[in-house]
This record gives structure tokens, sequence and C-alpha cells, in this order.
């Protein structure tokens, strides 16, 4: 499966799970809860949750890589709400990072 079928699959699967009713929702809440799994992320990393694994009692995937997919999931399917060619900014964004600065003229973060 290619990226932009993958974005699609995402969509549906959120579309048929009832996220997205009459095609709407409310995008600030959609870029809260991207970043909600960032700072689940972030959590993970500082407890040393690193691994993938499964909780045993709801099977559910855990940890910082879970997390990190998470992230991907909820901007692929945003992104594809939106009209968005993710793959196609990825790697825009990609090339112009190649020609970029140094730690973009000296930022220490």
């Amino acid at each position: 499966m290619d990226f932009k079928e993958l974005q699609k699959e995402i969509h549906q699967c959120a579309v048929d799970h009832g996220w997205w009713s009459n095609g709407n929702r409310n995008i600030p809440e959609c870029l809260c809860l991207i970043h909600s799994e960032v700072s689940e992320a972030l959590e993970d990393y500082r407890t040393g949750n690193m691994n993938a694994s499964t909780d045993f009692v709801t099977t559910k995937p855990i940890g910082f890589p879970s997390e990190l997919a998470d992230i991907i999931i909820r901007t692929m399917d945003l992104a594809e709400a939106l009209g968005i060619d993710l793959e196609e900014a990825v790697r825009i964004k990609k090339e112009y990072n190649k020609i970029r600065p140094y730690r973009h003229g000296g930022k220490l973060a």
C-alpha cells in the first residue's frame, strides 16, 4: 500500500467509526488531538516506555511507537478530510529542508 492509499484508508476508518459526522469536524479540535498524541509520546519517553507492546487486558497497542503512530494516523486523517496531498507536502518540505542552513541559522532547539 502506498502513502496516498494509506491516507485514504485511515480517513475512511475514521469516517466509518463516526468521527466525521456529515463530513464535518472541528479542525482546531483535530489539531488539539494531534497535540495530545505528541504529549502522550512525550510521557512514554519520560517514563522509559520506549518499546511497542500490548496491554494484555485490552490488546491495545501501547508505548512510544504506538503514540508516534497515533500522531501520523490523526494527521493523515485530517489531511485526507481537507483534501491535502500529504505525501506531496512531505516531499516538498523534505526537499526544502535540504537547503536550510545548519540548525536553521543557529537555533538551539
